[in-house]
């Protein structure tokens, strides 16, 4: 008999998993975080170097190096770790992220020089800001809580439910007198609430319902400081408490550096001092030093990691990473608005740090983590595996 010829299948080569990871990763969206991380760092070396505040010294530049170095260990654990896993572990963070706040409220809770708010917490070695926890454990919390409920979520009882695990995280941050990070979190919850198409009924409620809310936060939530805050950006000039001082010279930092800056390392007679200038208003800086092109460079570069991370969001294919997604854009979002407003003076100064360019370990730790769980989500949907096999 004649024997039929079958050809040796050749073996398929096994991918190392490295490699794998690294095909798996969001690449510009990593590379876009790091390029404002480097900045951050670059600046505060800078201020440094120039004496431009005579507070912040090297330890400012090398702890945002640090901090920066942190983050981007935390994204790459959460990024090998299935983000379905991640958020069903709940009941391990959250209950830490709340203890954590709430002990604000004892005789560890410390408010910064300059600050309004007791949101800090001081272990004597070391100062952190719990309400940076408490937001990425909100988005991930809330995330699960529509995803088990979104079929009903527009039943009075399941939105009631949902309105609840909204206000108390919002809750208790305002009452640390933190309104920035509390419009954060008010910002985040309707964001992914209309990412999980809330019935027009409630957002037509809720447009009506915001006079009324307005009234009340101004008249039994806001202190005498931030009305006056409010006021002066409403008749600029009428500031006797001197309170517009901080933004006029944030904006004339920002318009000394003209179309190119005045350069990184031009010495301290170049330069406009601000206070918080490394902080809160380090857009000013990156305008006084980079110019009009170096501060819309930012702006683009910003622009892009939150449309990226809505982009990765709407293509993953699933409802919870959808929700995740918009949860850390709404986030990001809201930061930059916030701060770059405050800057440009048509906000007022509210103590919200711009992501990834400001000063600041926690926060900058804290938004790694966010960028970890998009990332997770951009590496494990299956779509996005359907399309390239």
């Amino acid at each position: 008999m004649n024997r039929i010829y079958q050809p040796k299948q050749k073996k398929e080569k096994k991918v190392p998993w490295v490699v794998l990871y690294w095909r798996g990763l969001d690449k510009s969206l990593i590379l876009a975080a790091l390029l404002c991380s480097g900045l951050s760092v670059l600046m505060l070396y800078s201020i440094w170097q120039n004496q431009i505040i005579s507070t912040v010294g090297s330890s400012y530049y090398r702890t945002q190096l640090i901090s920066c170095i942190l983050g981007m260990i935390c994204l790459i654990v959460l990024s090998l770790v299935d983000y379905r896993r991640i958020v069903r572990l709940w009941f391990l963070y959250a209950p830490v992220a709340l203890v954590l706040t709430l002990l604000t409220f004892t005789a560890l809770g410390h408010k910064r020089s300059g600050a309004d708010d007791q949101a800090w917490l001081n272990l004597g070695f070391i100062q952190f800001q719990p309400s940076e926890v408490l937001k990425i454990t909100f988005i991930l919390t809330f995330s699960c809580h529509l995803v088990k409920t979104e079929a009903n979520m527009n039943k009075p009882l399941h939105m009631l439910l949902l309105c609840i695990h909204g206000a108390i995280p919002t809750g208790l941050v305002a009452l640390q007198g933190d309104y920035g990070t509390a419009i954060v979190f008010a910002v985040v919850f309707l964001c992914v609430l209309f990412a999980a198409k809330i019935s027009w009924k409630y957002i037509l409620a809720f447009l009506l319902a915001i006079p009324v809310l307005l009234v009340g936060v101004w008249n039994f939530i806001l202190g005498d400081m931030h009305k006056k805050r409010i006021l002066v950006l409403l008749h600029p000039g009428t500031d006797p408490e001197n309170l517009e001082y901080q933004q006029d010279r944030g904006l004339e930092a920002l318009s000394n550096g003209k179309v190119f800056g005045v350069g990184l390392f031009s010495g301290n007679d170049s330069y406009v001092s601000v206070p918080e200038l490394h902080n809160d208003f380090m857009f000013a800086q990156v305008g006084q030093a980079l110019g009009f092109v170096g501060a819309m460079a930012v702006v683009i570069v910003l622009a892009f990691l939150c449309l990226k991370i809505l982009y990765d969001g709407y293509y993953c294919g699933d409802r919870l990473g959808l929700f995740l997604c918009t949860g850390v854009f709404a986030m990001l979002f809201i930061h930059c608005v916030m701060n770059i407003g405050m800057v440009l003076k048509v906000m007022p100064v509210i103590g919200v740090p711009l992501p990834f360019v400001s000063a600041g370990g926690t926060a900058t730790v804290s938004m790694y983590i966010a960028l970890g769980v998009v990332v997770s989500v951009y590496s494990h949907n299956s779509r996005r595996h359907r399309r390239h096999v």
